[in-house]
Parts: structure tokens; sequence; C-alpha cells
């Protein structure tokens, strides 16, 4: 299994970047045991400013082949995190390699967006891409630490 995040954009150097890193450093180590990879995280940038479907083509180079993609788009189902734990639970044990795709600005665009296994939304506002990313991170190493056991707050 192989998990990957495609994301539009750079992450600089900053409290965003120092959270994202923190969240998968803390995933590897909890994820290791479960039988869940590092996650890898591929940036793409259109630098001629083609919008969302320039965009879409950069992200559907990036996506590893056959993996199944779960697509951030605020109009996707809101999971629980015990329900995103379960289903990342399941990718593990089906050995799918997943990608997590995060789009620019304005979205993901729909010829993208309908390739999609699943659909994910971290609520009905709309977030900035950059800090979508920590949201994610934060999710991945919570469903780690939910799958191996540790008491979970809402439980």
């Amino acid at each position: 299994m192989r998990i990957d995040i495609a994301a539009v954009g750079r992450l600089r150097n900053g409290p965003e970047a120092e959270l994202v890193s923190d969240y998968l450093d803390r995933f590897a180590r909890t994820g290791r045991s479960l039988g869940l990879p590092s996650v890898n995280v591929i940036e793409v940038e259109d630098k001629r400013g083609g919008g969302s479907t320039a965009e879409a083509e950069l992200l559907a180079r990036a996506i590893p082949s056959g993996a199944t993609l779960v697509m951030l788009d605020e109009r996707g189902q809101q999971p629980t995190s015990p329900e995103f734990a379960d289903k990342l639970a399941g990718y593990r044990d089906q050995a799918r390699d997943l990608c997590f795709v995060i789009g620019g600005a304005d979205g993901i665009d729909p010829t993208l967006r309908q390739r999609a296994d699943w659909q994910i939304s971290f609520g009905r506002m709309v977030w900035p891409h950059m800090l979508v990313r920590v949201m994610l991170a934060e999710q991945l190493y919570r469903a780690a630490t939910i799958l191996a056991g540790s008491p979970y707050h809402r439980a």
C-alpha cells in the first residue's frame, strides 16, 4: 500500500508546513505498526494561470496509476473521525494504493472530480487549500491513533 497527497500549490516554510510535517511524522510513527506507510506529498503548480482545468491535468499526471482516489471537496461526504479511520483501514486491508487530492483555490475540476472513489469534506464551509492539507494530515494521524486503540475522546 502507498498513500499520497496530491495537492495544488507549494507549501512554503511557515506554520502550515510545520503542522503538516508534524502530523505526517506522527502518522508515520503510529501507522507503522498498523501496516500503514508514510505519506508522500506530491505538489503541482500551474504557473501559466490556466485555472482548475490546468490544475486538473497536472494533478491527473501526479496521481499514481491504479490508486484509489479520495477527493477533498466541499460537496463531499462529511465522515466522522472513526468513519474515516475505518475507511482507511479498509483500503489498507485491500492493499489498495490511496491518493488524496486537494485542488487549488477554485477547487477540483469536474472532469477530475468525477474520477473520485470517495469525496469528502471537512464541513460545509470553504477552507483555504493550504489549510486543508493541515486538516487532512491531522485526520490521518487521528485515524492511526483510533486504529491503534488509543482512547478517542468522542467515543
